[in-house]
């Protein structure tokens, strides 16, 4: 029976359309979130936050326990975009809104190598990258943006609405924002369900609390107490209301869950339009944020509680943030890496995920992380380099090193000020052990690799006097 069988299967396979033969490349959905450390999601520990959405996608796919990013917003979005350190597109600090620069068009991003390879390309939410429309992410490879440039409000937004080089829409909007973006994103994948896709949500949530959120998500934190860090014992911050960081925790995690909840909107549609097995979901954030661990407020450019004093800094709590990767019949659910990833991984990794070469482009600093996906064994980065020259609030030039056991940062302002933390034994980083001779080799070995690290991209302190930034 099965040799009269084959001959009407084989003819059934050459009439089938092609596009059924070859299973279409798969769709992208990155989801950034804004000032969200990894330590405010449900699946790396918190038990008071409420997060359901971020860990059921934690217990579908892969989780990243230490994914890295500059610990302030404009750079960090510069580095995601375009796989290259932030000095080298020229994003220093965040971009005020004062400010005439933006991303520069000769760079690369991934939605513009996305959009050449054949994907729909479009952005939901924050850009941050420019304010002019020089600078606006349809120039730089997004076929539709539905969104704002930095500043917006938590609810009734006006949205720029563009579509490739049609004249924009500048367009209010009543209802919570996070809400109104989330009907945008689910439009862009109603309209482009029948052709690969890379949608990129933008969320400008929780960025240091941004309230009001609607009652459902604001009810689930009513008459809570929170888990405070001891950040009374950093005299700048002692006397500081722990009232207020009470308040101040629930300001923050308000707006985590309502991400998480649209989240959850944005899951539920993908399967609703059968989407769901043949689209790679990354969810991520710009950068981290302290809410009173090490006595501060705010992330790499942080104050300390309650008072003006800066206090720039590398801390895991500002630059360690969440990176949860589904992808449906590839990765194994609920797996864990514990390799460290970097932002800059995105660009070739989003690259490797459409079928192209992640090495086709030969500035970008990352390395795809599709085989880390599929666990297969491969020789990984055994450290991460970041760097941050911070001009509002203070003057601060950071650079660093990052093992799995150990953190130096270099302060360029001040060599007095260079940290050197064991991780292992002290993972807050409360003990800053730079010049003690019990870590000299180490501190040797860390500090030879950060400068040729600095020599091979640019970014040493001569680099800095060439391109005329401050001390």
């Amino acid at each position: 029976m099965m040799k009269h069988f084959l001959p009407i299967l084989l003819l059934a396979l050459l009439l089938m359309p092609a596009s059924a033969q070859t299973p279409r490349r798969p769709n992208i959905v990155l989801v950034n979130t804004d000032d969200q450390p990894s330590w405010w999601v449900g699946a790396y520990g918190n038990k008071e936050i409420h997060t359901p959405n971020m860990d059921r996608l934690a217990k579908d796919g892969m989780l990243f326990k230490t994914a890295v990013s500059v610990p302030v917003c404009s750079p960090s979005r510069a580095m995601l975009l375009t796989g290259r350190y932030n000095h080298q597109v020229g994003i220093d600090d965040f971009i005020n809104d004062d400010e005439v620069i933006g991303l520069p068009n000769g760079s690369p991003t991934f939605a513009r190598i996305l959009r050449d390879a054949g994907y729909v390309t479009g952005i939901v939410g924050k850009w941050h990258l420019g304010k002019e429309t020089e600078f606006w992410p349809t120039l730089r490879g997004f076929d539709y943006w539905a969104g704002f440039t930095n500043t917006w409000r938590s609810r009734d937004p006006e949205l720029i609405l563009k579509r490739g080089n049609n004249e924009e829409e500048k367009k209010k909007i009543p209802g919570f924002t996070l809400d109104i973006l989330t009907d945008h994103a689910m439009e862009f994948l109603r309209e482009n369900r029948e052709k690969p896709f890379l949608l990129y949500v933008a969320y400008g949530a929780p960025h240091m609390g941004k309230m009001p959120q609607p009652p459902e998500d604001m009810a689930v934190y009513q008459g809570k107490k929170f888990t405070l860090p001891d950040y009374r014992r950093f005299p700048e911050a002692t006397a500081y209301p722990e009232e207020s960081l009470q308040e101040r925790y629930v300001a923050n995690y308000t707006p985590v869950t309502s991400v998480d909840r649209n989240l959850g909107r944005l899951l539920e549609e993908l399967r609703k339009l059968g989407l769901e097995n043949n689209t790679v979901v990354i969810f991520t954030s710009d950068n981290g944020y302290c809410l009173g661990r090490h006595g501060l407020m705010s992330k790499g450019n942080a104050r300390f509680l309650g008072t003006t004093i800066a206090r720039p800094n590398m801390f895991d709590d500002s630059i360690v943030v969440p990176f949860i990767v589904r992808w449906p019949g590839v990765v194994r659910p609920g797996s864990v890496c514990e390799e460290i990833v970097s932002h800059l991984d995105v660009f070739p990794t989003l690259m490797d995920l459409a079928g192209l070469d992640p090495g086709a482009v030969s500035a970008a600093e990352g390395f795809s992380i599709v085989p880390l996906l599929r666990e297969q064994s491969r020789v990984w980065r055994d450290a991460v380099f970041l760097l941050y020259d911070m001009k509002f609030h203070a003057v601060a030039h950071m650079r660093m090193i990052r093992t799995r056991g150990w953190k130096l940062i270099h302060h360029y302002e001040n060599e007095r000020l260079h940290e050197l933390y064991d991780l292992r034994n002290d993972p807050g980083e409360l003990k800053n052990l730079h010049g003690q001779p019990a870590v000299r080799d180490t501190q040797h070995f860390l500090s030879r690799r950060l400068k040729e690290w600095e020599g091979r991209v640019g970014a040493r302190k001569e680099d800095l006097l060439a391109r005329h930034r401050p001390y």
